[in-house]
């Protein structure tokens, strides 16, 4: 019958607790075993000797017949000195698997890519003040604000005069519709009349003719 020393698992739920067993390499975990030689808790901590309870004398007798430890017991026997465990070497099980290596490629790439931006961006040459291309528009600005001053009165002369003259058409207009009206006209003949003038009859003719030798005679007086 072939034998094993191993853990039998014991305890409630998240606090485990394992005996040291002797049991046949056939039966279950946690099932029947033939000697019980030891205890392991792994809730104290390392360094306190209650932590691994071990009979040295009866794991010895157990080995001399034949009995296989397992990885964890080897780890105990070795450290009590009842038998040397051999290092083990898997050069392959710190070897990164194939989407941890995909992605230490992506990060030594966005790296190198940032690096060479920064070298670009240290590399390329200073840009020039823009002082100047601002100092162009506001000597514009102070060119133009003088002849917007200027052109401002002259505007507002020829509003008034332009006012006037309208005023002075309008008041020659009424007095010729009022001259052509007749008096015994109706008011349909009355009105007849004022949309001819507005359409720039004969009597807006008229009254246009007359208002210019007052204009003349204005501008005359002014200059004198």
């Amino acid at each position: 019958m072939a034998t094993a020393i191993r853990l039998a698992r014991g305890g409630s739920k998240k606090r485990p607790y394992y005996k040291i067993v002797v049991a046949d390499s056939r039966s279950p975990r946690d099932g029947r075993f033939i000697e019980r030689i030891g205890s392991y808790n792994p809730l104290l901590a390392k360094d306190n000797p209650e932590r691994i309870k071990l009979d040295t004398d009866r794991a010895k007798h157990w080995l001399s017949v034949g009995a296989q430890p397992s990885d964890r017991v080897a780890r105990f026997l070795d450290a009590a000195g009842v038998q040397e465990r051999a290092a083990r070497n898997n050069p392959n099980k710190a070897v990164p698997g194939e989407k941890a290596k995909e992605r230490a490629e992506e990060k030594a790439q966005k790296l190198a890519d940032a690096e060479e931006a920064a070298a670009a961006a240290a590399a390329a040459p200073a840009p020039e003040p823009e002082a100047v291309e601002e100092a162009a528009p506001a000597e514009e600005a102070a060119a133009e604000a003088p002849a917007a001053e200027e052109a401002a009165p002259e505007a507002a002369e020829s509003d008034a005069t332009g006012s006037v003259k309208s005023e002075d058409t309008a008041e020659a207009v009424a007095e010729a519709v009022a001259d052509d009206v007749p008096a015994d006209a109706t008011a349909e003949d009355a009105t007849a009349i004022a949309e001819e003038v507005s359409e720039g009859g004969p009597v807006a003719e008229e009254a246009a003719t007359e208002e210019a030798p007052a204009e003349e005679a204005g501008e005359e007086a002014a200059k004198a």
